[in-house]
């Protein structure tokens, strides 16, 4: 019996995973991997995008070019329905649910960045997760250059050249010094900018850089990082942030416009609600790979809290979320499934780390492999060696070398190139009999009609239905403020229509940013619908 095979998440984790398995089972299983991106990023060189040594389309590398034989679904992961073996999704323009059925489930989905626990820090800073983060902070760190050298203000201009980075692990470290060298390599454009006037300054709330390295390599990496000018502040956490103050948990001020958190990692909402025993916001799974007390889930890679032996209790008994580990952790996993399906016994997951390596910039770096501790040029040879031998793809192999080769040889390019941001608000025209949305989409965004008329369709659940027909200056779509994630109505045009389309979060920050607001839609709610508001309570 052929197997459906279905994986979430198209990073390291799930890449591999996909590749494993179906080599693996071959024609014995269907393979179907979902991702919100159609394309695979290799994050360790996300630093080197932001800095500009690495242009960003030649940074990763299409899913469906390399996973041959594996069907990629792009969409967006829903919930997880353990019982009936469903995944549900949202795909395409209208982003209708559709759901995925499987026999086995592998969940590899990584996790997310929530900066919320600090006031300000979600709203003001840079994250470095994705590669749109990478291409924001390099256009962002131009920006600035830029201000700075035509602004006739010392205040915004000392705001303006002080960049932050929050976090001292590999992530905080090696975009520090990436972003520290596409400075320096860039002032020779700003005459107005002097060297001395460049204020860089690293935040890490443990005593020591790179905590994952031994103490030795740390304080290299530390007195390297101040030699080039990076001030380096230890035992200090973020108190608040706003759009020109970083305020530390001691009480000092840093007057900044740059702020960069490589800190707050949490589990996506998706894995979060999943009905699996989870422990410090991940997926305890057994040596095995497969989810606690279940036989066809399982869970590999930063989402997943992996035992590297038994009785496993301090930090380091469990497999750190690293690349590395991930492309092991994908090998054990596609054996175990094949083992499954045939009846055979399962293997646990047995690994050796063999080293670690981070870039510091200005070709230093620092490494530990198979014990020995390498600092300096030699580091960071290694470290390119390495990641580049690492990449999936021959052609994205031969683009990042080509890359390095040109960035040795040329001036860093100052060159913006902001990608359009879609728009908070636009306006959407509808023919007669068009369907906006029917009941079941997600709840994205709430319409305001500008022209025309639409009809709705919402029933109670009871067999009795309401049905509104609504005209010029009516709006519809706003059961997000109660907390609505699908439509519970269905819409039409009932004649050429124009609308107002407001995006789902820049309209809960409206309400809730206007208490008058606040107050009109939910008297809405009430009148037209029966519903009753939750007050306090964001749809998420």
């Amino acid at each position: 019996m052929v197997q459906r095979i279905l994986i979430l998440g198209g990073g390291f984790a799930g890449l591999f995973a996909a590749r494993e398995v179906k080599k693996r089972l071959g024609d014995n299983a269907e393979v179907e991997l979902i991702s919100e991106e159609n394309y695979f990023v290799f994050q360790p060189l996300l630093p080197e995008v932001a800095a500009g040594s690495i242009t960003a389309p030649h940074a990763v590398t299409p899913l469906r070019a390399l996973l041959k034989g594996v069907f990629v679904r792009k969409a967006r992961v829903h919930s997880v329905d353990v019982e009936r073996q469903i995944v549900t999704v949202f795909q395409g323009v209208q982003r209708r649910p559709t759901e995925v059925s499987y026999d086995h489930l592998v969940v590899a989905m990584g996790q997310v960045v929530d900066l919320s626990r600090v006031p300000g820090l979600a709203d003001h800073a840079l994250t470095m997760k994705h590669l749109e983060d990478a291409r924001r902070l390099r256009n962002h760190v131009i920006e600035k250059l830029e201000h700075a050298e035509i602004t006739s203000l010392p205040e915004v201009k000392r705001e303006a050249l002080t960049f932050t980075v929050v976090g001292a692990g590999f992530s905080g470290v090696e975009t520090v010094g990436e972003m520290k060298e596409l400075i320096d390599r860039s002032l020779k454009f700003y005459p107005n900018v002097s060297p001395e006037e460049v204020r860089v300054v690293v935040v890490e709330f443990a005593d020591r850089v790179l905590g994952e390295l031994p103490e030795s390599l740390g304080r290299y990496a530390r007195r390297r990082l101040e030699e080039r000018g990076i001030e380096i502040m230890l035992g200090k956490g973020v108190a608040s942030a706003t759009g020109t103050l970083l305020t530390l948990s001691d009480g000092t001020e840093i007057p900044t416009r740059t702020i960069v958190a490589t800190i707050g990692n949490a589990p996506s909402p998706v894995v979060r609600d999943m009905p699996l025993e989870q422990q410090a916001g991940k997926i305890v799974v057994e040596r095995s790979l497969n989810a606690k007390g279940r036989d066809n889930i399982w869970s590999i890679g930063d989402c997943a809290l992996i035992p590297m032996k038994e009785g496993a209790e301090a930090r380091d008994d469990f497999a750190p979320p690293t690349a590395q580990f991930a492309v092991r952790e994908a090998r054990c996993l596609a054996a175990n499934i094949a083992a499954s399906v045939a009846g055979n016994p399962l293997k646990p997951f047995v690994y050796k780390s063999q080293g670690a390596l981070a870039s510091l910039g200005a070709r230093r770096g620092v490494a530990e492999v198979w014990g020995m501790k390498i600092s300096g040029f030699p580091a960071w040879l290694l470290w390119r060696a390495y990641y580049v031998g690492f990449l999936p793809g021959f052609s994205t192999k031969v683009r990042v070398l080509l890359n390095w080769m040109m960035d040795a040889l040329s001036a860093r390019s100052v060159v913006q190139l902001k990608g359009a941001e879609p728009p908070v608000s636009r306006y959407v025209h509808y023919k007669a009999g068009d369907r906006i949305y029917e009941a079941g989409n997600r709840a994205d965004g709430v319409y305001s009609i500008v022209s025309g008329a639409v009809e709705l369709r919402q029933g109670d659940g009871n067999g009795e239905e309401t049905v509104l027909r609504l005209g010029k200056g009516d709006h519809f779509g706003d059961g997000i403020l109660v907390g609505e994630n699908l439509r519970r109505s269905t819409v039409r045009a009932l004649e050429d229509t124009k609308v107002l389309l407001l995006d789902r979060e820049t309209y809960l920050q409206m309400v809730d940013a206007f208490p008058v607001l606040k107050d009109y839609f939910n008297e809405h709610l009430r009148k037209t619908f029966g519903v009753e508001p939750m007050p306090g309570k964001r749809a998420s």
